[in-house]
Order: structure tokens, then sequence, then C-alpha cells
């Protein structure tokens, strides 16, 4: 999958050559997360966005979008939330206690969107205070899918399974409530499904050894 800080223009120039890739039957490219600093001056609002996006997933590809990673962002979540995105990247002020609203928590739930969590990121980029606020609990509480992620663990100086010893140690998790977490993440790749299916058989045979 390929990643990079966007604007409308490189956007649509990368979904148009993803859309040759596709009509050639080229597999190599799952999907695409399109993130940016969400300033005014370097996207503009993400409706200019759309037609590059949509043009992705009309070529198959999977799309995985930062979303309300900054507040008073809820016209362009609501916007792009009807996409839908395959899976959303921070998630920060999606919920209504935060400044979001239950409309697009219930757009989230909806469509089932698995979320990608980074809370070193968040805590170090300041938008959560501290790990016991981080909106990791908020959704985890409802079931909802959510992946434990670092963002970058070189430029934030974390691991993942750092990222997962802070959100157990923080929200109570037992170690059956981390073996799971990794594992349903499984449901959220950018991979066929026989993929999938192997990895969720390593996962079993792992769980008795892990566990002993």
């Amino acid at each position: 999958m390929y990643k990079f800080l966007t604007c409308p223009f490189i956007s649509y120039f990368f979904a148009h050559f993803f859309s040759i890739f596709a009509s050639y039957g080229v597999k190599k490219v799952l999907g695409r997360s399109c993130n940016s600093s969400q300033k005014e001056y370097l996207v503009g609002h993400g409706k200019y966005l759309l037609p590059a996006l949509e043009k992705a997933k009309n070529c198959g590809l999977k799309l995985s979008l930062h979303l309300s990673e900054v507040p008073s962002q809820l016209e362009e979540s609501d916007l792009l939330l009807n996409l839908p995105p395959d899976r959303i990247g921070h998630g920060t002020f999606l919920h209504p206690e935060v400044g979001g609203s239950q409309s697009l928590v219930d757009k989230v739930v909806k469509n089932n969107i698995p979320l990608e969590l980074c809370l070193t990121s968040n805590v170090k980029g300041q938008t959560v205070p501290c790990y016991s606020k981080h909106h990791f609990n908020y959704w985890y509480q409802l079931g909802h899918p959510s992946v434990i992620c670092t963002d970058d663990k070189g430029v934030f100086c974390t691991d993942l399974s750092q990222e997962y010893q802070l959100a157990a140690s923080t929200f109570g998790l037992s170690n059956e409530d981390v073996w799971k977490l990794s594992q349903q993440a499984i449901d959220c790749i950018f991979a066929p499904e026989d993929v999938k299916q192997q990895l969720k058989q390593k996962w079993k045979e792992l769980h008795p050894q892990v566990f002993k």
C-alpha cells in the first residue's frame, strides 16, 4: 500500500496512475492512505480530493483516510465518510464527547470501518491530553474494530509491542484481550481472504505457546 501527503492534483495523478495498473491486472497495489496536515494552505477542504478518492475506489483500491485528526472537521469528515473509506486513520475527534457528533459515529459503526489508533503519536502530537483520555477506549467499549498502530515508530520512538503495552496498562486489558486485539486486526488488513486465513491459522497455532 502506498502512503503519501497529498494535494488534489497529486492525488488525482496517483489515482489515475494506479487505475492504469488495475486495468492491466497488476495486483501489487492494494490500497492507498490519504493523509495530510489538514491545514487549509496545504490541501484545502477534503471535497477537492473526492474525485481522486472515488477514482481510486472505482479501480478497486482500498482507502485509508485520516479523518478528524484535528478538531472542527465535522463537515469534511461527514463528506468523506460517505465514500466510505475502508479504514480510518486516527479519528480523534469523531465522537460527540470531543466535539464530533453521534451521526459521524453512526456512519462509522454502520459501515463497520476499522480505526487505526496511535496512542503515542496522538499524545506526543498533543491531539489528546494523555493516554487515559485517548479515544481508543471509546471505540473499544463499543466493540468496534480498532487496530493499534505506531503511526511512525521512528518519529515517535515507539514500536507496536510498546503501543499494545500502553493500551493494556492504561485501560486494564488482560493478556487475552491484547491477543484478541492483535488477532482481530487481521480482518482489517488490505489483503486477499486467503492471506487473512493463513495469518489467522498462524495466530491459532501460536496461542497455546504464548499462553502456556
